[in-house]
This record gives C-alpha cells, sequence and structure tokens, in this order.
C-alpha cells in the first residue's frame, strides 16, 4: 500500500509539471509576439525623435531667419544716414 501512494504521488507530481512545460511551437509564438512589440515600440521611439528633430530645425531656422532680418535692419539703418 505504502509503495503505491508512493508512486501515486510521483506520477501526479510528474504530470503538474508536464502540463505546466511549454512547447517548441508555444515558445515560437510567443518569441515572435516579443519580436512585433519590439518593433513597434522601436518604430514609435523613432517617430518621436524624428519630431523631436523637426522641431528642433524648425526652432533654428525661425532663429536664424530672425537674426538675418535684425542684421538686415541694421545695414538699412547704416545706409540711410
Amino acid at each position: 500500500m505504502k509503495k503505491t501512494l508512493i508512486v501515486l504521488m510521483i506520477s501526479s507530481l510528474a504530470g503538474f509539471a508536464a502540463f505546466g512545460q511549454d512547447t517548441a511551437k508555444d515558445d515560437l509564438k510567443k518569441s515572435g509576439q516579443d519580436v512585433k512589440k519590439a518593433g513597434k515600440a522601436t518604430g514609435k521611439a523613432a517617430k518621436n525623435a524624428g519630431k523631436g528633430v523637426a522641431k528642433g530645425t524648425k526652432k533654428g531656422v525661425h532663429k536664424a531667419a530672425s537674426a538675418t532680418e535684425k542684421g538686415a535692419d541694421k545695414v538699412k539703418e547704416k545706409t540711410q544716414q
């Protein structure tokens, strides 16, 4: 009787352990989903970086235009005198 109980306990534990393991197909699915998520995150990061570059460029262009306008005004004042 004692041996039968031990065998039943071991086999039930082995059954639970086998049930909890993922198959190779499941692992492949999970890795594919992870790659897809990483790709989306990379795309979002690149989009945000591009927006930042565009904003900085626009700001720089406006500053340069303003400085050019100031310089042109100074030259105009000097030539009128």
